[in-house]
């Protein structure tokens, strides 16, 4: 008997593309994007309340594969995993003095006793206060690099452009405690090394640039910028590298690359994840402090490092895509594979297409075995290939293989549409089998 198989039926699959008129653009009075219209038309998100959106199986898969490298990256910096509440204590924000100092974007409620709490937009004052708790930690136990990827909430006053700027959305966060302020930046070098890592694999070009530190604060902060039209930050970039700055940490009269001279040009970007030394700030109002080789109090000091999980998802499909058809970056595709078999009742069906693609997939798998599990099978038979390779185009898959009409000659050959690459490719079941041995799987 045949073995169990793994890839999934299209035809079963939860990602409703023929939506409702008027969904496409977003919640009502929400201003739409390329990235936001073209997950509301793929089945991958839909709108539950302004700012708020059901993330649906595909989109949970890239999400999911899209966390797993941030794991990679921040494990191989020393990062431990944790997970903190996202129900925050008012008396914490207070003493931080962040309680007023957020303003509306902070949502705030009461628990029957009436005690204030907020849903946390980042966690500085909790993983402060947890490493505090631990009132014996030694400068042995340091450098301590502890993050989580969790949903975070922010009351924005106008929602828009979809997961680019929502009130509940994921982030990866990052809180670092060393012993010295040396230590710290070195810390903060090793993270946004880190970071340009991470976007390297993923592909994506990537602006690291000079920030403002806001109400997180500290006195260093640097923002990693995807380019794109419809981002709301201004950049000045020197054209040779040299320098990179927000517009909003800049005077006015600030043109030319304080380096070589050079006059700045001006871009728009997509700000996908933000660093920032933070000294002592926070830790000195939660007296988090270590024990020195004299076995003296100190202080430790702090950094924070943000990543917009679901931000860099729409950000990446943004960028990369086409109006009408979303391009992903390899590493983080829902699925890899998609097979498209003959059209039922056609002369390649009757000659065994379907059979043979089948072979190829158990050939295939036996060989890749990871790609078992990242791959779907268009299974609408009753719709021609033209069409489904036309759906399978808009969805992104980065490879897609037809059983066409080629299927019958002998040997068997195969249509491989490299989506990423734009060409297609004719290839006999071992030459697929080579090609895809280099597919990567997060």
């Amino acid at each position: 008997p045949r073995r169990a198989r793994r890839w999934v039926l299209l035809s079963q699959l939860f990602q409703p593309l023929n939506l409702p008129a008027g969904v496409e653009a977003g919640w009502e009075g929400e201003p739409g994007c390329r990235s936001q219209r073209l997950m509301l038309q793929a089945g991958l998100i839909r709108p539950a309340s302004p700012g708020c959106y059901s993330y649906l199986p595909p989109a949970v898969r890239a999400v999911e594969k899209l966390v797993r490298a941030m794991d990679e990256e921040m494990q191989a910096v020393g990062g431990q995993k944790l997970n903190m509440p996202s129900l925050s204590s008012a008396e914490l924000w207070r003493a931080s003095g962040r309680w007023e100092q957020m303003g509306p974007e902070l949502f705030r409620l009461e628990d029957r006793h009436g005690k204030g709490y907020c849903l946390g937009p980042t966690h500085e004052e909790a993983v402060t206060e947890l490493v505090a708790a631990q009132s014996n930690l030694s400068y042995k136990q340091l450098p301590l690099r502890l993050y989580q990827v969790t949903r975070k909430f922010r009351d924005e006053p106008k929602p828009r452009f979809g997961l680019l700027r929502s009130r509940e959305f994921y982030m990866k966060d990052m809180y670092t405690f060393d012993a010295s302020e040396e230590a710290a930046r070195q810390t903060y070098d090793l993270v946004c090394n880190a970071y340009c890592s991470l976007f390297d694999r993923l592909g994506l070009s990537f602006v690291k640039v000079r920030a403002a530190t806001g109400s997180i604060g500290g006195t260093v902060s640097h923002e990693f910028q995807l380019p794109a039209d419809i981002g709301e930050d201004r950049l000045l970039l020197c054209p040779d590298g040299h320098f990179a700055a927000n517009v909003e940490t800049l005077n006015r009269e600030q043109t030319s690359c304080p380096t070589c001279g050079e006059k700045l040009t001006q871009t728009r970007g997509i700000e996908v994840g933000h660093t920032f030394y933070l000294g002592t700030k926070y830790s000195s109002a939660f007296k988090a402090v270590f024990y020195s080789p004299e076995n003296k109090p100190q202080l430790a000091e702090m950094g924070c490092y943000g990543l917009g999980v679901t931000r860099i998802l729409a950000a990446s499909i943004e960028v990369l895509s086409s109006e009408d058809s979303i391009r992903w970056p390899r590493l983080i595709a829902p699925y890899q594979l998609c097979f498209v078999p003959p059209k039922r009742g056609s002369k390649e069906e009757e000659e065994e297409g379907a059979e043979l693609l089948e072979r190829l997939y158990d050939n295939l798998t036996e060989a890749q075995p990871h790609l078992a599990g990242d791959s779907v099978l268009d299974d609408r038979t009753q719709l021609t290939i033209g069409k489904r390779l036309k759906d399978a185009n808009k969805l992104g898959y980065p490879y897609v293989i037809v059983a066409g009409k080629r299927v019958c000659e002998d040997p068997p050959i195969f249509e491989v549409w490299d989506q990423n690459a734009g060409e297609v490719l004719f290839l006999t079941k071992e030459a697929v089998i080579e090609l895809l041995s280099k597919v990567q799987v997060s």
